[in-house]
């Protein structure tokens, strides 16, 4: 070993009386060297030949202190708020010329004993994900439990647009009740269109094609299958026993219940609600999602082309919209580029309908009766449309 070289030159000097020059040449090694060795021995004794590292006293790309605190720091605010503080998450909030790299902030955390490396994790690269290829391509939908202050069980029913996860609805109930289901469906819907598609778990509220023997068979729907059949919409259910088939809303309940957790909890379910409205603009707009390329949920649902359902009938591929007469008895319809007004009448003002459209053909079906209130020919000319005489 070095050290031991060292010792021994020294040794041979000191205490046997050999001379510099015949150390150099019985060691092999320079006077110059020799002359090192015994001003650190004078200086350190014996300690001071041991092998100094080679590495620069000043690393130049080390990052600077003042940014290391803010990582810190933000990591410290991010867990405090209950957001996600990973290393990405931290990089988004800084500053473009003071942003390390995530692998960078990632040794700086774990340097400040600021989070613990779990090796055992699998790793992202292993993950097969599935995403629907449009906005309302599919939408999500779970409930999952919250108490208020005084202990109170309440659960939170939320539906989450597949391909953007852009939260479409989320709401407090004493209990989930398949008429709450429906509700918060056609909530969602008045707001963003229909979904050509939707999925959640087996429980009753969503189907009860599990009801009536192990394969579903001769099993009368409920309220909400019906809906969904009478809309065209596709429904898909997980299979019993397998929760990752609704992974993604299973994962944005977790994000939901730390961000929850982070405040005073609620007294009422109206503070609940409002807890979850604030939460809504945050997840939607404010943070940057891994699985979208660090764009927000927002942005992705807004961009792209949204799909909806579908009817075919006669060979003919008829598209269903859900909407609502407005007070007027009219209600409006995009065609040819521009925003046309269908007439209705006030008879009908604010019932909730389906619109078959098929090219300038519209057919218009009341939910509240299941009959159809009026048929259209849109004359691209006219922004006014009046139905049909019978």
């Amino acid at each position: 070993m070095t050290y031991s070289k060292n010792r021994a030159i020294v040794l041979a000097i000191i205490e046997g009386g050999l001379s510099i020059t015949d150390a150099a040449t019985q060691f092999s090694v320079t006077t110059r060297w020799i002359r090192t060795l015994l001003s650190r021995y004078n200086t350190h004794g014996l300690e001071g030949l041991e092998p100094r590292s080679r590495a620069p006293h000043h690393n130049p790309n080390a990052t600077p202190q003042p940014v290391r605190d803010r990582i810190l720091e933000l990591r410290k605010h991010l867990v405090a708020q209950g957001l996600d503080a990973g290393a990405e998450s931290i990089h988004d909030r800084l500053p473009p010329e003071h942003r390390p790299s995530p692998a960078t902030i990632w040794r700086i955390l774990r340097a400040g004993e600021a989070i613990t490396p779990q090796p055992q994790k699998r790793p992202r690269s292993s993950w097969h994900r599935f995403e629907a290829d449009a906005p309302n391509g599919l939408w999500q939908s779970d409930f999952t439990h919250w108490q208020l202050a005084d202990g109170t069980d309440i659960e939170i029913i939320s539906w989450l647009d597949d391909h953007a996860r852009f939260l479409l609805h989320a709401s407090p109930h004493e209990r989930v009740t398949g008429p709450i289901v429906i509700d918060s469906f056609l909530a969602a819907a008045d707001t963003y269109d229909l979904p050509a598609a939707t999925l959640t778990d087996n429980g009753m509220v969503y189907t009860t094609r599990l009801a009536r023997g192990a394969n579903g068979q001769n099993f009368q729907p409920n309220a909400f299958e019906q809906l969904l059949a009478d809309l065209s919409i596709e429904q898909k259910n997980g299979r019993p026993g397998h929760p990752t088939t609704q992974g993604k809303i299973e994962r944005f309940h977790q994000t939901l219940k730390r961000w929850l957790a982070a405040r005073a909890a609620p007294h009422t379910l109206a503070d609940l609600q409002l807890l979850l409205d604030d939460f809504r603009a945050v997840y939607n707009t404010e943070r940057p999602h891994r699985a979208l390329n660090r764009a927000t949920p927002h942005e992705v649902y807004h961009r792209g082309i949204k799909d909806f359902p579908r009817l075919d009938t006669t060979d003919q591929q008829w598209r269903v919209r859900y909407d609502t007469i407005d007070g007027a008895g009219v209600m409006t319809l995009r065609y040819a580029g521009k925003l046309r007004h269908l007439g209705i009448g006030r008879a009908h003002n604010r019932t909730r309908v389906i619109a078959l459209v098929n090219g300038p053909n519209v057919m218009v079906i009341s939910r509240r009766g299941g009959e159809i209130i009026a048929e259209f020919t849109i004359d691209p000319a006219k922004d006014y449309q009046p139905k049909h005489r019978k």
